[in-house]
């Protein structure tokens, strides 16, 4: 029996998606910046680069370094701030036909409240992304003793649920939250996440790297450190997303070095309900379309009709 038009749709708690690819955030600037170049349509959302309350200039460069692996960065969440931000790119934001998502980041509980606060006011706004796991800013202003040697709240359980818990009181649109891989043990964060009320969780960010040239024995990005991504950390994002759906029965947003369609695949069948598109999107502007196609040809050769049908399928 034939089967019949496959069903590339998803939900991310409130969030309806045609395409279960989503752009990651700082990898499609604004949206605006890539219009023309890559089709929109193949994406069920687009994720805004990380806007904090004030503008920020990021690090100094050079702050991003190709490798023969990925890509090493160290931006540090370069961005006009809440208010430039609403005013000019808003507005164009809106207007897509593809579902935004606008990232927030912050150094305190109380910047990611006054933006909340600012965002929930969007009507056209269905969903904001809570990005607690950047690794090229400020150490975050944590004042417990014991976790002093934390950089970022998603390294800590108690940190992540005080920022998820605040936030999901401020709003009821969907919530992502935005984990990062540099912890002993994700799933615990993830679960503090989930019980906290975010609706969804976004894994995995950058991992900690660095690049040295050896001509003058300096690092070669500014920062000293940044985030690497691509091909050299799928195994190790899959193996977060495999180890976080055993652990939580909310969606991923699994993404980290997915290059093509077998890719996505893996990390569907790991648990992913949606797929996160970033370091690719430099590289071949064609990649989501290819992806797209390559599931759709996967569906109907193993005779699935939803592709839910293949999310945490994992044959152990």
């Amino acid at each position: 029996m034939a089967v019949k038009q496959k069903n590339l749709s998803v939900r991310i708690g409130k969030l309806a998606l045609s395409s279960p690819l989503i752009a990651a955030s700082g990898t499609f600037g604004y949206g605006q910046e890539l219009e023309g170049l890559i089709d929109f349509k193949d994406f069920g959302a687009i994720i805004t680069k990380t806007i904090t309350l004030k503008a920020r200039k990021g690090n100094p460069p050079p702050r991003l370094i190709e490798t023969p692996w990925g890509l090493l960065n160290s931006i540090g969440l370069e961005n006009p701030g809440i208010d430039v931000f609403l005013r000019d790119k808003w507005p164009y934001l809106a207007r897509l036909k593809t579902p935004v998502i606008i990232s927030i980041g912050g150094e305190t509980k109380d910047e990611f409240v006054r933006l909340t606060k600012r965002l929930d006011r969007l009507e056209d706004l269905k969903a904001i992304e809570v990005n607690i796991s950047c690794p090229n800013i400020k150490k975050a202003k944590i004042k417990k003793r014991k976790t002093q040697g934390l950089t970022m709240f998603s390294q800590g359980i108690d940190e992540t649920f005080a920022v998820v818990k605040v936030v999901r009181k401020l709003t009821s649109k969907t919530l992502i939250v935005k984990l990062t891989p540099n912890v002993t043990d994700i799933s615990s964060i993830a679960i503090a996440a989930s019980s906290a009320g975010a609706d969804a969780l976004c894994l995995v960010n950058t991992y900690f790297g660095m690049a040295v040239d050896i001509q003058n024995r300096r690092p070669q990005l500014a920062n000293i450190t940044g985030g690497l991504s691509g091909p050299a950390i799928k195994p190790l994002s899959l193996y977060a997303v495999y180890k976080t759906y055993k652990a939580v029965r909310k969606p991923i947003i699994g993404g980290g070095g997915i290059m093509n369609s077998a890719d996505a695949i893996e990390f569907l069948t790991c648990g992913a309900t949606a797929l996160s598109l970033g370091t690719v999107n430099f590289i071949n502007t064609k990649a989501p379309k290819e992806i797209l196609t390559g599931i759709k040809g996967y569906l109907k050769k193993n005779k699935i009709k939803d592709i839910y049908k293949l999310r945490g399928s994992l044959r152990t």
